[in-house]
């Protein structure tokens, strides 16, 4: 099989037809996990499937889904920041739309770029509210998650598993 590859301003090869290898299958399968951790949390705080939200304190029952996590935020660092914006109507759009921006882009590896930088500011948003950390100086889940998302944007992981490889999405550096 013959590969053909081009180089892109970054330096890195970008797949046009080309066999995958091991570690384009590796960041294919993160970029869906952490996609369905965005995507579910969305569908669980719209829904209330008894995860994380019961019933009554969906989104589509009226619920807030942003005021759980920033109300317990009150005695930490920047918590009367978050606290304030807890239960906003406009915080809590913003926050689903995230949710399910990120999410659906991730799991089909399309905007992967814009996923990655949006998932990004609201993962240290959250990283944010809950300073001071309790268990470590300042590395959690929330940094771990957007790490990963940046290497996924790098990696160009929406074209393994995704449709990240469509024409339309490699002539458009906007869509990778």
């Amino acid at each position: 099989m013959t590969a053909t590859v081009s180089k892109h301003a970054t330096g890195a090869h970008v797949a046009t037809g080309r066999a995958r290898r091991p570690v384009d299958y590796v960041w294919a399968a993160a970029r869906i996990s952490i996609g369905w951790v965005f995507l579910w949390a969305f569908l669980d705080k719209t829904f209330g499937w008894g995860f994380a939200t019961p019933a009554a304190k969906a989104w589509i029952n009226g619920g807030s889904p942003t005021t759980g996590f920033l109300k317990g935020t009150g005695e930490n660092a920047l918590g009367g920041l978050f606290t304030a914006l807890a239960g906003q109507v406009w915080v809590d759009w913003l926050f689903m739309l995230g949710l399910l921006g990120v999410g659906t882009a991730l799991v089909l590896g399309v905007g992967t770029r814009i996923a990655a930088v949006a998932g990004t500011v609201m993962l240290v948003l959250m990283w944010a509210a809950e300073l001071p950390l309790t268990t470590n100086p300042f590395m959690d889940e929330h940094i771990i998650y957007a790490i990963v998302l940046i290497g996924l944007a790098l990696a160009n992981a929406g074209a393994t598993l995704g449709l990240g490889n469509l024409r339309i999405v490699r002539e458009n550096a906007w869509l990778r």
